[in-house]
């Protein structure tokens, strides 16, 4: 029933976006400058209908996407120190393989095949090369993949923003609904938080976070609330998952567990983690939520808010968008086209920009010089991207994962079964560090872990739940997850502040975690 009225309230939303009724108050192109921080052109002044404070315009645009020097530089510099260690463990640890064997499509680790080999000549001026040769690495395609999603992203955006697409539909949305924001954001964040759970979407929803955090600002409230109730949420989703297939079912099926079973417990840890962020949300918006007074609209705004075009381009962007969704739940509930998604997603943007784009502003010429500045814009998160990516290749070209998942079993062999279950958590926590990935962390490390599990008395199924804790909360927090990394410079927020953010809900779900983790070894959490 409740996911029922989910649903009919975004039905409902759909719906009044579809209407051309009401009045425009001019947000987006001033909003945004909150996804840009740069403190030195911030200004106050009213904007369309809201007391606000003004932002960097360029024409009358500021274009979502871009970095500020200061969130490049902190962002570069913390991950620049993590290749840097990745680089030193590399000389530091023994060289070691375990042997791999495929099964169909898969690759997988064979049980106890470890052996240490000889160090690989890897120089030091590797380490900092690395950011462009993961570009024809093993993972090329799946870098090459993000970096066009980035861009394609990015430039839509600014084409959308250019047209004012995107401050139409938000405006009808507040209009609608700015009496009841407190309800609206626990709606918000159970939706995303249930994409997340039962669907394993986290990569999908990057197109929509600078429009949630547009929408945060224009109901008075800042970009890390559009942050908190968009990627925070679907992130903790993901993590508290239920049914997700990329990190529970890719974790049951090699640990040969059935699919999607021990749901009961997981029910629970996803309500107790909507709790714990809704009451986190909460506390915080009503710290940092603004007063937003109406104004007599100002610089033009009725020009936009009587456009038919604009009005023809919003209706385009929902329709697109709403495919988007569709396609999106088919992915998840039956995995057609769950490995082509995220292009998919890409792809479908960048045709609702065009589109809206050449719909308002006529001329095919404009709309790509927008796509374009968008698009540079974009560049510094790019080379965030590469970097990130490049702490994986740097650990692997030295040979020291294998050894770090060798030395660590050793460690949880020797363990009680709550002391074991703990690490086995803690090792996957560390892990994500390197590997961000889900289904490839399950595969290079499930195959260790399960015989560990039977060997030390813990279930199959608890094996998998410390799995899914340890590569879920971690995408949120580490700076090497290329989602996190996408979807900050898109936002144009720096990483010392999402962690300043996060930090404190992230420990208390670490805290929960480990308590869940030992009510799971005490019930031999079942079926196996």
């Amino acid at each position: 029933m409740m996911f029922s009225n989910i649903l009919t309230f975004a039905s409902l939303l759909l719906v009044q976006l579809m209407e051309s009724s009401y009045s425009h108050f001019g947000l987006f192109g001033k909003i945004v400058y909150h996804m840009s921080c740069i403190n030195e052109l911030y200004k106050p002044s009213n904007i369309g209908g809201f007391q606000m404070d003004n932002s960097n315009k360029k024409g009358n645009v500021v274009n979502a996407a871009k970095i500020s020097t200061r969130s490049f530089i902190t962002s570069a510099l913390i991950i620049f120190v993590i290749m840097m260690i990745s680089g030193a463990l590399t000389k530091i640890l023994p060289s070691g393989e375990y042997q791999r064997q495929t099964i169909g499509d898969r690759t997988i680790v064979v049980e106890n095949s470890y052996q240490q080999v000889e160090k690989p000549n890897y120089p030091v001026w590797r380490w900092f090369t690395a950011p462009i040769e993961v570009l024809w690495s093993s993972d090329a395609v799946l870098v090459i993949t993000i970096i066009l999603f980035i861009l394609i992203v990015s430039g839509s955006i600014y084409v959308l923003n250019k047209s004012h697409v995107i401050e139409y539909i938000i405006n009808k949305v507040v209009r609608r609904y700015s009496n009841r924001k407190m309800l609206l954001l626990s709606i918000v964040i159970l939706v995303f938080m249930l994409l997340g759970a039962l669907m394993g979407i986290f990569e999908e929803m990057v197109p929509l976070v600078p429009i949630m955090i547009a929408f945060a600002i224009s109901l008075g409230w800042d970009d890390l609330t559009g942050l908190g109730m968009s990627l925070l949420a679907t992130g903790f989703g993901f993590s508290a998952a239920m049914a997700n297939p990329f990190s529970i079912g890719v974790a049951q099926k090699i640990a040969e567990v059935p699919l999607f079973s021990g749901v009961g417990l997981r029910i629970i840890i996803f309500v107790t983690t909507y709790i714990v962020m809704l009451i986190f949300m909460t506390t915080y918006v009503r710290k940092h939520q603004k007063q937003v007074t109406t104004q007599p609209t100002q610089i033009g705004n009725s020009e936009i808010e009587n456009s038919v075009d604009v009005s023809t381009a919003a209706k385009i962007l929902i329709s697109i968008i709403g495919a988007m969704f569709v396609l999106i739940l088919i992915s998840g509930l039956t995995g057609f086209m769950s490995g082509l998604m995220l292009p998919v997603v890409g792809v479908l943007f960048l045709l609702s920009g065009i589109l809206c784009g050449i719909v308002v502003e006529k001329s095919f010429k404009k709309v790509l010089l927008d796509l374009f500045f968008g698009i540079k814009d974009a560049l510094p998160g790019v080379v965030l991207i590469l970097m990130a990516t490049s702490v994986k290749l740097i650990i692997s070209n030295g040979k020291i994962i294998d050894t770090i998942l060798y030395d660590a079993s050793s460690l949880i062999s020797k363990s009680g079964p709550v002391a074991a279950t703990f690490l086995i958590y803690l090792l996957f926590f560390i892990m994500d560090l390197f590997v961000s990935s889900a289904s490839a962390k399950a595969f290079l490390m499930m195959p260790i872990i399960i015989p560990l599990a039977d060997m030390i008395g813990v279930t199959r199924q608890t094996a998998v739940q410390a799995f899914v804790f340890g590569d879920g909360f971690t995408n949120l927090l580490y700076p090497t997850s290329a989602v996190l990394l996408i979807t900050l410079g898109i936002a144009g927020v720096s990483y010392l502040k999402w962690f300043k953010f996060v930090w404190k809900v992230e420990l208390v779900m670490f805290l929960l975690s480990l308590l869940y983790l030992f009510i799971a070894v005490k019930i031999n959490y079942g079926p196996i």
